[in-house]
């Protein structure tokens, strides 16, 4: 099974800034987003973080700014790391359902 047929809502291209605070130590951690759902993200970064990091996200994108929770479900090293969204406030995915609506019509 590869990893698009175990996603349980589809990716879309976006590219987009994000600083990734790793919920323990507080570290941040500048990436840019290449492919967002509404279940999770993946993030262009040389420097990945360990799978089931917990982390905290803000994505920047169109003058509007999302946060969500989530865990590093995916790392490929050198190319970047995939995240899932654990706890996403309903204000928050309002904005994503936003954004995404928008990448489905382009």
């Amino acid at each position: 099974m590869t990893a698009h047929e175990r996603r349980r809502a589809p990716r879309y291209p976006l590219i987009a800034s994000v600083d990734v605070i790793e919920a323990q130590t507080d570290t941040h951690l500048r990436a840019r987003i290449s492919g967002l759902s509404l279940t999770g993200c993946y993030l262009d970064t040389t420097n990945f973080l360990p799978m089931s990091t917990e982390v905290r996200l803000h994505i920047s994108h169109n003058d509007a700014n999302f946060t969500a929770l989530g865990v590093v479900a995916s790392c490929q090293p050198n190319i970047g790391m995939g995240v899932r969204f654990t706890d996403v406030q309903l204000d928050q995915q309002e904005i994503l359902e936003k954004w995404l609506a928008a990448l489905v019509r382009d």
